[in-house]
């Protein structure tokens, strides 16, 4: 312990050098001036939460609207981030990292979130990984001894901290945990941005499961402090923020205005944005849900999403980033491949033609895919944030309104909620948080609106077809065989998790927070 600090996390090799006395002095001086604010956000969430359970309907802000008709725009963008027709993004192990940075996308987030399961020694060794990748030594060499670097060129990097929402079990300062966000902002911040400055370059970062433009303040009110404290110059670091609650949806103008000198943009996050939708309205007495493979972009309330986003967005001269095509190819099988990649192409095309700057993907192979739509429609531009449609509106029933006509839940949409949160959890547990599952890289997004789905049809006795009421009993039916076809594997632990998060009387807001007590 120095300084009322006390970290409980064992201390492998370079550790030492992450967690050096003036790094956690900084992150220490970011979690006295911020976490009370932090914490006051959540219990805002809260209060929130109360009033959508009383039957409130959230609508755009009345005490911001001259926000959203005022002229003005976010800071003039960084030379190398005009260009973001695609992003590849992935977790902080160093293989990945590499692979990614070479892969000839634009940029490579890399996660330290929902990819990512933030055992101490992934979430320390992730640190050690981006300052190694910033500096471009990075370097892997695997078991079989093949050896893996970065090229001259690579990708932009990105890092996405965990959200406000989670602490740190590992560091307690005055005897509190620390802020998960500011540790995981703070020693990226503190060791990178001269370097960084020093490249010509900026630190940049995805922000995560933001519900309010005051979450977005506070994230603007550290990039002041922590530039301030280092003696950088205002606007080094640029964000871009996952519209991916719901609640958010309904002020992006104020979250872009709150963060406009340190803005890049917003980006559509799909699975986690159908998942804060259960979060936040499962109490609605008529509030329920399809399949997870009905609710596509293409229903209403999902394009009323995308497309306030891409006009929010260019109205301010910022770029929007479409959501993940998360399909890894086979290596075996040439069928599959066809059938999905079709599918990605169309997905990719319908963001190109919405009007997104670009776009997500998992997996290094497809970056020719997408890469060849979005050239196709931006031709010789870098991006197309000067296309604004000035009779575009959208009004906030469009936003609530989730009927989907036709939508059912079926045996093979049970079965692979279930399926497919067991599989992740079981490897999340393990200290894996990008899992690939039936061709498809999933992280803790996936498993979140799997399971909440799986919760709200057991709580509202959901007809499923062909099966009938989907009661506790049926629900573990299906799960013991559903687990008799995995192969051999370390199931018990994501089995008790999966059947509290399902049959709790209670909604679990986010699985992250009992499932990271389990881990080491």
């Amino acid at each position: 312990m120095t300084n009322n600090v006390f970290i409980d996390g064992k201390m492998e090799a370079g550790f030492e050098d992450i967690l050096s006395p003036s790094a956690v002095d900084f992150i220490a001086g970011l979690h006295r001036k911020f976490n009370l604010t932090r914490k006051k956000h959540l219990k805002n969430r809260l209060k929130l939460q109360a009033k959508i359970d009383s039957g409130w309907k959230p609508d755009f802000l009345e005490e911001t609207k001259e926000i959203r008709s005022a002229e003005w725009s976010v800071a003039e963008c960084p030379e190398d981030l005009i260009d973001r027709r695609l992003e590849i993004t992935g977790p902080v192990d160093a293989k990945m990292m590499i692979n990614a940075l070479n892969s000839g996308a634009k940029v490579f987030m890399a996660d330290l979130e929902d990819s990512c399961s933030p055992t101490w020694n992934n979430v320390i060794t992730g640190q050690i990984n981006l300052k190694a990748a910033v500096r471009n030594s990075l370097e892997f060499t695997s078991p079989e001894g093949k050896y893996y670097s970065l090229n001259d060129k690579t990708a932009a990097l990105f890092v996405r901290p965990r959200g406000w929402h989670l602490e740190d079990k590992h560091i307690k300062i005055d005897g509190e945990l620390i802020s998960a966000s500011l540790m995981d902002f703070g020693l990226y911040f503190f060791h990178n941005v001269q370097e960084k400055l020093q490249r010509g370059t900026g630190l940049y970062l995805y922000l995560p499961k933001l519900e309010s433009h005051f979450e977005a303040r506070l994230w603007n009110d550290v990039f002041n402090y922590s530039q301030d404290q280092l003696g950088i110059p205002g606007g080094t670091i640029r964000a871009t923020v996952l519209i991916e609650t719901i609640l958010a949806a309904f002020q992006m103008d104020e979250i872009l205005y709150e963060l406009r000198d340190h803005s890049a943009g917003l980006n559509a996050g799909r699975w986690d944005y159908l998942f804060s939708i259960i979060k936040k309205f499962h109490s609605i007495p008529d509030f329920n849900q399809p399949d997870r493979i009905q609710l596509s972009m293409n229903v209403s309330f999902m394009k009323a999403y995308a497309g306030l986003l891409v006009d929010t967005c260019h109205k301010r001269n910022a770029h929007a980033m479409g959501g993940m095509a998360a399909f890894i190819p086979s290596r075996k099988n040439a069928e599959i491949n066809t059938i999905a990649l079709k599918k990605v192409t169309e997905d990719k095309e319908r963001e190109a033609n919405e009007g997104f700057d670009g776009t997500w993907i998992a997996h290094p192979d497809l970056v020719p895919v997408a890469n060849n739509v979005f050239n196709k429609v931006l031709g010789g531009n870098p991006n197309q944030i000067n296309k604004q449609r000035k009779e575009f509106t959208i009004k906030a029933n469009e936003l609530i309104n989730f009927k989907v006509p036709g939508g059912k839940v079926t045996e093979s949409g049970v079965r692979n909620n279930i399926s497919v949160a067991i599989q992740y959890l079981s490897q999340w547990l393990l200290g894996v948080g990008a899992v690939g599952i039936f061709n498809l890289m999933e992280d803790a997004a996936t498993a979140e609106i799997s399971r909440s789905q799986l919760w709200i049809w057991h709580k509202r006795k959901t007809n499923i077809d062909g099966l009938g009421t989907f009661t506790a009993d049926l629900y573990k039916k299906l799960r013991d065989e559903e687990i008799a076809n995995l192969p051999d594997g370390q199931y018990d632990k994501a089995l008790d998790l999966l059947d509290s998060l399902v049959l709790n009387e209670q909604f679990e807001d986010f699985l992250t927070i009992p499932a990271y007590q389990l881990l080491d």
